[in-house]
Formats: structure tokens, C-alpha cells, sequence
């Protein structure tokens, strides 16, 4: 071999040794940030639950405590009674909302969509404050509650009332997947066979769809076990266990007794999440290479009759979310409903609402790019990266991915005491974090990680490692691939990931309701605040406040994706013949 050669393959090494190392360390890294900020303070969560208000060992007697009280038995029960409830009257109404849009042919499917995915613009503190608005004591629309024998809409029924608008976007997405696609044989041999509508719906519509059935209802039941904030504002006597980690924490500062109620509080999501996980290693593909996807044809009886419900449900969203809007702007609801902006003010002038708002954007935007570029990053070195260079890394790649998975199953409200003891403890270095910005940023990207992972995964998936292959074959360090290949390719799914972290930054409570301070109090945060001390009218208006902006920034990312995907995804489109 000459010289030459020897030299040029030297560096060559050089550069394949260090690509290595990097997507190896990227593996590595991901893996250690996810110990440190997720398995450690749920780690550091069991460990103060064993020991006393003083700090000394005391083993299972905290638990024990617990269970032998009577709050223990009232709170468990009323908070499955609340997230059954919720589950049974949610599940069903959003089904027949994904049946009417991807099973008829209704007109405007789109402006149902979108109607439908309202509430997850606002905090969950809307609801509640828009049915105290409608069915409270000096509700327009009393008499309702009054009709099906119930005197007053605090406590349970108002709960499910306002949880059900919260999950509903959430179950109507994940059954809308599960009714996408199905094979138009079945209901082709059906009709051959004379089989009447309602037998089909029971034998090949409704089997075709328990799979997403079985997700939604998880999916609602988990956030009804975990919500914190409407319980809080129009659940009046009526204790739940999101409440009862409240109480313990912030009430009487015994974070021992709080880490117990939390682990208690973790049970029902981690079992919900295991049944999801079954469910879904069991499902089975809709359509196969003989399928012929299904396709609705016009019957006007039924399509008139879900176009009226469809129709309804989308009225009761609205009404919800304009009845907050209407009693931001009302001076004194509902004696005097002249038009008045006093409730803006105050809060801007005299709650401090302004600082609280500012600081929800910028938690938010922080979010977006940062929470954005770290899962996608993250799933890259996972599932690229991983396949052709850190093989050999044994237990570290299955560990980040098991991470990166374990969000979805932790409440906000564990995963934030788990913060607090885990950066306030004084032996911690990284305890300089608490009660900072960062520290809200942290734990808000890793609330939403699952989600966002699952995500970037997805669109990962979608292209061919042959990319990374050619790349490699061709001498193309892999962080240009990816910059210049996968980046551009994924870009749709990386804003839909970045506008998700916004919006969810925007309207979260669970979490932060442990970590803020007087210098970062966030938006929704001030609503449980100005609720407290009776100015409902400010609270709607803050309530109102998040909702605009997270419908101003979504309008922007849209339009940014819109614009983006036109200069930089030309592939995409047809070409013309």
C-alpha cells in the first residue's frame, strides 16, 4: 500500500471511530439524562415514602397508616367512581363522534375534526369553571341538574361533566384511528347475505374497533385517576386522591405521607398502561394486501341522524368553551351581564396574571424547541444509529427505550413530587434547579416524552435504513444524513411534536402545581389561585387567556408547516403525467 493510501485511511478510521463514539455517546447520553430526571426522583418517591417527617427509616408504617385511614377508603373509592364514570360516559359519546366522521358521509367532517379537538387548546380548568358558569347556583341552565334529581353540580357530577370535555379530544383521535381502515369484503358479503345494518355494527364494526374501544377507555380512565385540577375547582367536598397529594404536600408539607398517596396514585395508571400495552401486542392488522379498504355510501336516514348528533356534540364544546369566554367579559355573573374588560385588568394589574402569562410562553416555547429537538434527537440515535453502530452496546439502548416509555404510565402529580424530593434534597448538585424555569421546562418535556417519542419513532420508521447504508457506503458522516436526509424528510411529525409540547405546556397543571415559585407561576396556575380566592370572573379570563394563545400559536405552526412543506417536501407531491 502507498504512503498516500495509509494517510487517507488514517483519518478515514479516525472519522468512522468517531462517528461511533458519537452515536454511541448519544445513546449513552439520552439514557443517563432519562435515569437522572425520570427513574431517579421516582426512586428517590419510594425511598421518602419509607421514611418519617424527620427523615429516619420507618419501612412499610407510612403505608400502613395510610391504608388504616378512613381517607384512604373514601378517596380510593371516590376516585374510581370518578374515572369509571367518566370512562362510561365519555368512551361511548366519542365513538359514535369517529363513527359519524369516518363511517358516513356527513358534510364538513373536517369542521367536526377540528371542533372536537378544541378542548385541548384549554387548560382542564375551563370546563369546570364553564359548568359552575351553566349548572352552579346561579347557573343559566340549573334547572338541568335539577330535572335529573341532583341539587347541586359540585362534587361528582360536575366532575365527570368537566373531565368528559377534557378526555373527549383524546378518545375521539384514538377511535377515529381504530375506524380508519377495515375491509370492504366483510360488509360486502353481509349485504350479500341481506344482513341488516345493526347485525353488521355488532358483528364486524364494533369487533373491528375494540382494540381502539379498549385504548380510549384506558386513556380516559388514567387521566381521570390523575386530574388534579378539575377536583379541585368544582369537586367541593368530594375527595379524590389527586387531591389527597395536594392536601399532603402543599397543605401540610408531609412529603413522606405525600410520596405514599402518590405511589397509591400510580398504581391504577401502571395498570392501565400494562392492559394497553397487551392489548395493543395482540391487535391485528384491519387490512391486508387482498383487503379493499372500506368505503361509506350515502344512506340518508343515518347520515341525517349522526349529522344531528354530530351537530350537538360540537354545540355543547362550544357552549363550554364560550360560556368561560362569556363570563371573562361579564362584570358580575349573573346579576349584571354588561360587557366589561375588569376582569382582565385585575388580574393583569392586581393578581399578577401578566408574569404568570409571560412565563407560560416562555415555559412553552422553551418546550417546543428544546422538548422538539431532544425526542427527535433522541429517537434518531435510538432507531438509526442504534441498528448499524451501537449494537454491541448490550443494556444501554433497551434501557433508554424502556425509559422513554415510562412517562406515559406516571400521573404529572408523582412524576412532580418526585421532583421536589429528588432537587430539593441539599445533597443534591443539581439542586440548584428547583424553583427555577428550568426546572418547569424539565419536567413538562418529560411528562409529555412518551408521546412525543412515539412520534418521531413513527416517522423514523418510515424510512428505509438504507439511507444510513448508503451513507456509509459512500463515506457520509451520519450527522449530514441526518441533517440533510432525515431531518428534512420528518420534518411534519418534528412541528407536530413541537406544537404538542407547546400546547401542553400551555394548559398543564399536574406537574408544576409542586415546582413553581412566586418568580415563575404559570397560567394555570394563577387560575386555581384567583378560583381560591373567589374571583371566578378573573379565573375564566385567565382560562381564556391560554385558550387564545394556544390557538394563535397552533394557527402559526400550521401556517409554518404549511410553508415548509411546500419549499422543502416538493418529493411528496404527484408529479404530473
Amino acid at each position: 500500500m502507498s504512503a498516500v493510501a495509509r494517510r487517507g485511511a488514517v483519518p478515514r478510521s479516525l472519522s468512522l471511530a468517531s462517528e461511533a463514539l458519537v452515536a454511541r455517546g448519544g445513546v449513552l447520553l439520552l439514557a443517563v439524562a432519562l435515569l437522572l430526571l425520570l427513574t431517579v426522583p421516582l426512586a428517590s418517591l419510594l425511598v421518602r415514602s419509607l421514611e418519617a417527617r424527620s427523615g429516619e427509616f420507618v419501612g412499610l408504617a407510612n403505608f400502613a397508616a395510610y391504608f388504616a385511614s378512613p381517607a384512604f377508603a373514601n378517596s380510593a373509592t371516590n376516585t374510581l367512581v370518578f374515572a369509571a364514570l367518566t370512562t362510561l360516559f365519555t368512551v361511548p359519546l366519542a365513538f359514535l363522534f369517529a363513527y359519524a366522521i369516518q363511517r358516513s358521509c356527513i358534510p364538513f367532517k373536517g369542521l367536526w375534526r377540528n371542533i372536537a379537538m378544541i378542548p385541548i387548546l384549554a387548560p382542564s380548568l375551563l370546563a369546570a369553571l364553564s359548568f359552575i358558569y351553566l349548572f352552579g347556583n346561579q347557573g343559566w341552565l340549573k334547572f338541568v341538574i335539577e330535572w335529573f334529581g341532583l341539587k347541586t353540580v359540585y362534587g361528582l357530577p360536575g366532575m365527570v361533566m368537566a373531565m368528559s370535555f377534557a378526555s373527549f379530544p383524546h378518545a375521539v383521535m384514538i377511535l377515529l384511528a381504530g375506524l380508519a381502515l377495515s375491509d370492504a369484503r366483510l360488509y360486502e358479503a353481509a349485504d350479500s347475505m341481506a344482513t341488516p345494518g345493526w347485525r353488521k355494527f355488532l358483528t364486524i364494526t364494533l369487533p373491528g374497533a375494540r382494540y381502539g374501544l379498549i385504548s380510549a377507555a384506558l386513556v380516559v380512565f388514567t387521566m381521570a385517576v390523575s386530574e388534579f385540577g378539575v377536583p379541585k375547582v368544582i369537586g367541593g367536598n368530594y375527595s379524590v386522591l389527586a387531591i389527597d397529594v395536594y392536601k399532603q404536600v402543599v397543605g401540610q408539607q408531609n412529603f413522606s405521607m405525600g410520596a405514599v398517596v402518590g405511589l397509591v396514585l400510580l398504581v391504577p395508571a401502571v395498570l392501565a398502561f400494562a392492559i394497553d400495552s397487551a392489548v395493543r401486542r395482540r391487535q391485528k392488522a384491519l387490512l391486508t394486501a387482498r383487503s379493499v379498504p372500506y368505503a361509506p355510501r350515502p344512506e340518508r336516514l343515518r347520515d341525517t341522524l349522526l349529522l344531528l348528533y354530530v351537530l350537538g356534540i360540537s354545540a355543547v364544546l362550544l357552549l363550554v368553551l364560550g360560556m368561560a369566554v362569556f363570563g371573562s367579559f361579564v362584570k358580575v355573573w349573573p346579576y349584571n351581564l354588561s360587557f366589561t374588560l375588569n376582569h382582565y385588568t385585575y388580574g393583569f394589574e392586581e393578581a399578577g396574571v401578566d408574569n404568570a402569562w409571560r412565563n407560560s410562553v416562555v415555559m412553552a416555547a422553551w418546550c417546543a424547541l428544546a422538548g422538539a429537538a431532544v425526542t427527535f434527537a433522541g429517537a434518531y440515535w435510538l432507531e438509526k444509529t442504534g441498528i448499524e453502530k451501537s449494537r454491541w452496546f448490550g443494556w444501554v439502548r433497551p434501557l433508554a427505550q424502556l425509559q422513554a416509555m415510562m412517562p406515559m404510565a406516571v400521573p404529572g402529580m408523582v412524576l412532580g413530587i418526585g421532583y421536589i424530593v429528588f432537587f430539593n434534597d441539599p445533597a443534591n448538585p443539581l439542586g440548584f434547579l428547583y424553583g427555577t424555569m428550568a426546572i418547569l421546562v424539565i419536567s413538562t418535556i418529560v411528562h409529555f416524552y412518551s408521546s412525543s417519542h412515539l412520534t418521531a419513532v413513527t416517522a423514523l420508521k418510515a424510512l428505509d435504513n438504507e439511507f444510513e447504508s448508503v451513507s456509509a457506503s459512500l463515506k457520509v458522516p451520519f450527522y449530514k444524513t441526518f441533517w440533510r436526509v432525515t431531518v428534512p424528510v420528518c420534518l411534519p411529525s418534528l412541528i407536530d411534536i413541537s406544537r404538542y409540547y407547546f400546547v401542553n405546556a400551555m394548559t398543564t397543571i399536574s406537574a408544576v402545581v409542586f415546582l413553581y415559585s412566586p418568580n415563575t407561576t404559570l397560567a394555570a396556575i394563577s387560575i386555581l389561585h384567583l378560583d381560591e380566592a373567589g374571583n371566578v370572573g378573573a379565573a375564566a379570563a385567565m382560562a381564556t387567556l391560554i385558550v387564545g394563545t394556544s390557538a394563535a400559536v397552533t394557527a402559526v405552526f400550521f401556517l409554518v408547516e404549511w410553508w415548509l412543506v411546500v419549499r422543502t417536501q416538493a418529493w411528496r407531491r404527484t408529479a404530473r403525467r
